[in-house]
């Protein structure tokens, strides 16, 4: 028997360290080789670790949620008889990063020990509280007294509050000489008063801790670096677009093969074409070298909400694709971001980033710049309302679309330019097909 040692290899992508996203393994398991070992993730990307050799596993590097440096154990295997020396030259030469060792290394920690320790030794005595609700619980277990003709001693607001929620105060259970609110709770919360609540009142949940981790944990750290390094600022300007949704259900009913249209391809190419008068917006800003790139493509990040979390798959070149071509794309990175199937390519990149909720838009939002990117435009949800034109009022499909932008970088007379470019193409859709 001997033990080797599984050390999280180099990923290729310039990266010190990654995080364990999800372990499929516990110590005791016994694993063949090539079975899926953890799931880690660097940057935007989650990558599967599989055994390189078959055996028991008898220590992990540390739970979900915990940082993992590249080079440092992953999880250590049992095997039987010596590791082959061929295939472990194969696995190093491969950036597998394993080694064979006879006893485990410090940094190894048995989760499931530790697990049982904290069980064994955590024995908190429980706040006086705690006992006087374990003790009503207890109380209300058991069969409700009942009034036997005795006179029930309650102070009148109790007695008001107990008829305002229907309760029989001969049902509650009295820890002193007479009924007190403290009864009166017990009973409600612990007791078959259950069903008196207040009209419109819910029933209290216990607290949840979730830990933060994975996709959440990066979202949370982009977000927290994006606000305190970016002076934001946010436009909003209403739109018309009674003629482009017009012009969208044509073109839908004689589509033929072609994947039916959503407002956001024909968004996409209003946004394309009034982005060259405005290169200072389609740009990335490197905070330390103090540099702008203004791009000439334009790869646009669509926020796609997933079970994970917020992710931005990227269309690549979005100026050179039809209002078709766009459909189709949008379609396949939103599912390929929302199966986890997306590569690093697809989700990193991007020059400018377009959000939208739908149908739960909203009247205006201010999303968060997603850094180094300087601005991201936000249309809102298409409600149809009174517009006076010519002195006479019309109905027409409204939205407002909103933009916040990094003030270093872009001034709010270029930002509300950019946007009365945009909405004078939305408002002329036949422009977006014009040369």
């Amino acid at each position: 028997m001997s033990k080797y040692t599984f050390n999280l290899p180099d990923i290729g992508e310039g990266i010190a360290e990654a995080e364990i996203v999800k372990w499929h393994i516990k110590i005791g398991d016994v694993v063949a080789e090539d079975d899926q070992l953890a799931d880690v993730m660097t940057d935007k990307a989650t990558v599967e670790m599989e055994a390189p050799v078959s055996g028991t596993i008898v220590a992990l590097a540390g739970e979900e949620g915990d940082i993992v440096a590249i080079g440092s154990m992953l999880v250590e295997i049992e095997v039987e008889g010596e590791v082959d020396a061929d295939k472990l030259e194969d696995l190093e030469a491969s950036d597998v990063g394993a080694s064979v060792s006879e006893e485990p290394e410090p940094v190894a920690r048995n989760v499931d020990q530790d697990i049982d320790k904290k069980e064994i030794n955590s024995s908190p005595t429980p706040p006086s509280d705690k006992i006087e609700a374990d003790e009503a619980a207890e109380a209300a277990d058991s069969p409700a007294p009942k009034n036997d003709g005795q006179k029930v001693l309650a102070t009148p607001a109790v007695r008001k509050r107990a008829a305002d929620l229907g309760v029989d105060l001969g049902q509650v259970k009295a820890q002193g000489e007479h009924i007190r609110h403290s009864d009166l709770d017990a009973y409600l919360n612990y007791g078959s008063g259950q069903g008196y609540r207040p009209a419109g009142s819910v029933q209290k949940r216990d607290d949840e801790v979730i830990k933060v981790i994975g996709m959440r944990r990066r979202i949370a750290q982009n977000m927290a670096e994006s606000k305190r390094n970016i002076p934001h600022f946010s436009y909003v300007d209403e739109i018309d677009m009674t003629e482009l949704e017009d012009m969208r259900a044509d073109l839908n009913a004689n589509r033929g093969d072609r994947p039916k249209l959503t407002m956001l391809p024909l968004m996409i190419v209003a946004i394309c074409k009034s982005l060259p008068e405005f290169p200072m917006l389609n740009a990335t800003y490197d905070d330390e070298a103090g540099v702008v790139t203004r791009h000439g493509a334009v790869h646009l990040g669509m926020a796609t909400q997933t079970g994970q979390g917020l992710m931005v798959p990227v269309l690549r070149d979005a100026q050179d694709m039809n209002v078709w071509q766009l459909a189709s794309e949008i379609a396949r990175l939103a599912n390929a971001a929302r199966e986890g199937t997306a590569t690093a390519k697809e989700l990193t990149g991007s020059t400018l980033t377009l959000t939208s909720l739908g149908p739960l838009g909203g009247i205006a939002t201010t999303p968060v710049i997603n850094r180094p990117e300087v601005a991201i435009i936000g249309p809102n949800k298409i409600v149809e309302r009174p517009m006076i034109i010519d002195g006479e009022i019309h109905a027409r499909k409204l939205m407002n679309l909103s933009i916040s932008c990094d003030h270093r970088v872009v001034d709010g007379y270029d930002a509300a330019s950019y946007v009365q470019a945009l909405k004078h193409l939305l408002e002329t859709p036949v422009l977006l097909f014009a040369d």
